[in-house]
């Protein structure tokens, strides 16, 4: 039986007392031993000590006990946020890494009511600062490598029944009699990476396109069901097979859509029961989120942030959260 601690959020907390000891927690998180310009991604760096040892004043007038550095190199001053996520943050560094923690290690995601209750921020301050996270864990502005391999593709449809909106809240219908919108999954049955993105309608152009981005499938196997979409996106890849759902086939061998429905599953269930509804234009950092948690679901919770560390570069403003979002952006890891 292992004897390694495991990393909690009451562990963490007690690890973390004070604002100097978050900074220290972020630094180890992002750069390990060895501290880099956020400017320039020099390592010759070192740190500026307050004068009195313990803080130094803000230009708001404030004492803060944020840890600056500067770089030889470029002469520009920095901290471990700048450039990322929480540059230009006014809420507590010890708080950041305990809402992060908490949503690595919730499966089921956590809505912004429940951060706003737990860690005394307004509603506005936790939307904003799950959007952020949100969206390091998605592939927004990311290059991502093509996947190879044997690649497991599904679709579903998310959203509740038309028939139960108001007359004047219902939209138009995408496809058949349905307003749901439609979620391509891509699962790599041998890495277990997924990869989820949202479509405009389900039909072979589109099924086509999304794939071809993030597959190379001259060297993949594509496992799919019987849908006539996927006939001629097959012929594209080194292998094509498929399980008959009509004729109540649902394992042939190692050919299955398992791992799609069960992430499907699981998605449907955490949006119902955690955040109750999520609109179409934020649905694809949603989508980010539980494909990264998917996709890194060996892992330990700690072990999850550590990966998230290293993808917290990029400002997001609130004015761009709740401007125009492209609707149909891939996400995963």
């Amino acid at each position: 039986m292992s004897t390694v601690a495991k990393t909690t959020i009451a562990s963490l907390s007690r690890q973390i007392v004070t604002e100097a000891d978050a900074y220290r927690h972020l630094e180890g998180l992002r750069w390990g031993d060895v501290p880099r310009c956020s400017h320039c991604a020099s390592t010759d760096v070192y740190l500026i000590p307050p004068a009195n040892g313990v803080s130094r004043k803000t230009a708001a007038g404030t004492m803060s006990e944020r840890r600056v550095w500067k770089c030889r190199d470029c002469r520009k001053q920095f901290s471990v946020l700048t450039g990322t996520m929480m540059h230009a943050t006014k809420v507590p560094v010890r708080t950041w890494i305990l809402v992060i923690f908490d949503m690595m290690a919730d499966k089921n995601g956590m809505s912004a009511r429940e951060v706003e209750r737990k860690y005394g921020v307004t509603i506005k301050t936790a939307w904003h600062m799950l959007r952020r996270i949100r969206s390091a864990m998605g592939s927004e502005n990311k290059l991502i490598e093509t996947m190879t391999g044997t690649i497991v593709a599904d679709e579903t449809w998310i959203g509740g029944e038309p028939k139960n909106r108001h007359a004047n809240k219902r939209g138009p219908r995408r496809q058949g009699s349905t307003e749901k919108t439609p979620v391509l999954s891509l699962v790599n049955a041998v890495t277990g990476e997924i990869r989820s993105q949202v479509l405009p309608w389900v039909t072979a152009n589109t099924l086509s396109k999304a794939i071809s981005e993030h597959v190379n499938a001259a060297a993949s196997e594509l496992h799919t069901d019987a849908a006539q979409h996927y006939v001629s996106i097959g012929k594209g890849f080194a292998a094509h097979a498929s399980v008959n759902h009509s004729e109540g086939e649902y394992v042939r061998g190692n050919v299955s859509t398992n791992m799609a429905e069960g992430y499907f599953s699981q998605l449907k269930r955490s949006i119902d029961g955690t955040h109750h509804h999520v609109s179409v234009k934020h649905l694809p950092r949603y989508l980010g989120e539980f494909d990264f948690r998917y996709s890194t679901c060996k892992m330990s919770d700690y072990g999850r942030m550590r990966t998230l560390a290293t993808r917290m570069e990029g400002r997001l403003s609130y004015g761009r959260l709740i401007g125009s979002y492209h609707r149909y952006a891939f996400s995963g890891i």
